[in-house]
């Protein structure tokens, strides 16, 4: 194991900047395939939330503080596996790391997003 990460986020206030900055808030954090699948949903606010709380997550399990939102792209989830795809600065601190994959567990539940990030070094043989 290389690390570890968990975030909790209000649910609410993901909504709220979503408002302030609309597209822009969206865009800036979320990757086309995350915001495409969250709006799907008929409340797509917890969706958005439990991605937010993923992305901090697994940066403090990489062990990078916060790089480009995008570099963290969550897919998956609603009866699948969730998955955590790395780009950019995060791919090349986990390849420089020997970070081999990211496991991740997200949930919602009473207002609240939370998620829990393990990074894993690949085994050395």
């Amino acid at each position: 194991m290389a690390g570890i990460g968990t975030d909790i986020i209000e649910i609410a206030r993901v909504a709220r900047a979503a408002e302030r900055g609309g597209n822009r808030f969206l865009n800036r954090v979320f990757t086309r395939r995350e915001i495409s699948f969250c709006m799907r949903r008929r409340d797509p606010w917890p969706c958005l939330a439990a991605r937010f709380a993923a992305k901090e997550a697994v940066f403090k399990a990489l062990g990078t503080g916060l790089t480009a939102w995008h570099d963290v792209e969550v897919t998956g989830g609603g009866g699948h596996p969730v998955q955590v795809t790395l780009s950019g600065r995060a791919e090349q601190h986990a390849g420089a790391e020997k970070i081999s994959v990211v496991l991740l567990s997200i949930a919602h539940d009473r207002g609240r997003a939370v998620a829990f990030a393990t990074a894993v070094r690949q085994e050395v043989k």
